[in-house]
């Protein structure tokens, strides 16, 4: 067998920092190359991730040192706006080598890939420079575009996520104290990830999200004025079909559960509902924020860019 990849990690201390590196860790072809995080820097793994079983110790690298490590693929799990230096500095000394970012940096700039599999795999073996979605815009997108050719008007999705999608410094967001009884609205117009899917689905998108007090995993709610009258047959047909090859998408014909999503890699989409006329459609997506939303979907990019089965390394 050939050598791994080596695959490095800045900015790893978050939640999606630890799926990556479990989901890497057991990977058959990837190999950690290095973790670079500003707070743990000389500490071993092992004292963070309980399911790590190798003796890496975390660095902390600059743009630069993280460009010259001569890693095949440089993962960037870094807050918006911090990506652009590592960037540069992997155009200037490594421009072969991917670059995967997780923040919201690169997902308008057209000279990147925008990795999200199942509506983007054209192009996705020769990326250099992989955007990886946002997790609401992966389930609205997802959810939405089996029906795209049909709607009428914009479409409107409810969203809600569990505190984690908030990240690890505090706020009111991940406030288990603050969350406890109670469901947060925020930014509910103008959020980045209604731009996000209104930009890739060329189709306005009003969306509404929420933070709940479960950890992880979101749910939309997707409401869809349709062009003509379907019939709910017509409409699950629609979405099988969409779905047949895809892995990790599941068509139920009961609306999804967040609780039953927590801790897998798939997408679910269910809860088909139409009006009376059968001219509105109501569609329920659900996915664990951590890894179909981020680090699962970091792996199927990195797979796509290497020539590997996608789901290698996902369990199915």
């Amino acid at each position: 067998m050939s050598k791994p990849y080596q695959i490095g990690i800045v900015g790893a201390r978050g939640h999606v920092g630890s799926e990556l590196i479990r989901l890497l860790d057991a990977h058959p072809r990837f190999a950690i190359g290095f973790v670079s995080s500003r707070e743990r820097a000389g500490e071993p793994l092992a004292a963070h991730e309980a399911r790590y079983s190798g003796a890496l110790h975390y660095v902390n690298y600059g743009a630069d040192e993280a460009a010259t490590q001569g890693m095949d693929a440089v993962i960037l799990a870094l807050p918006n706006g911090m990506a652009a230096p590592f960037v540069a500095a992997l155009d200037r000394h490594a421009p072969a080598t991917v670059a995967l970012d997780l923040s919201a940096d690169y997902r308008f700039d057209e000279n990147w890939h925008y990795g999200l599999p199942e509506r983007s795999r054209a192009g996705a073996s020769t990326a250099r420079r992989i955007s990886n979605p946002g997790c609401y815009a992966t389930a609205m997108q997802l959810a939405i575009a089996p029906m795209l050719a049909d709607l009428d008007g914009p479409a409107q999705c409810f969203g809600v996520s569990g505190y984690s999608g908030a990240g690890t410094t505090p706020s009111d967001r991940n406030n288990p104290e603050k969350l406890r009884d109670n469901l947060m609205p925020y930014a509910l117009t103008g959020h980045l990830h209604e731009r996000e899917v209104t930009r890739h689905l060329a189709h306005p998108v009003e969306f509404m999200p929420h933070v709940a007090p479960h950890f992880r995993g979101l749910s939309i709610t997707a409401n869809l004025h349709l062009r003509a009258a379907f019939d709910p047959d017509a409409v699950l047909l629609r979405y099988l079909q969409a779905c047949a090859d895809e892995p990790l998408l599941r068509v139920t014909k009961d609306a999804p559960w967040v609780s039953a999503i927590a801790g897998k890699h798939h997408v679910e989409i269910g809860g088909f509902t139409l009006s009376a006329d059968g001219r509105r459609l109501v569609v329920v997506a659900t996915l664990d924020n951590l890894l179909k939303g981020a680090a699962t979907q970091a792996l199927q990019n990195l797979n796509l860019a290497f020539g590997l089965p996608e789901t290698m390394g996902i369990p199915t």
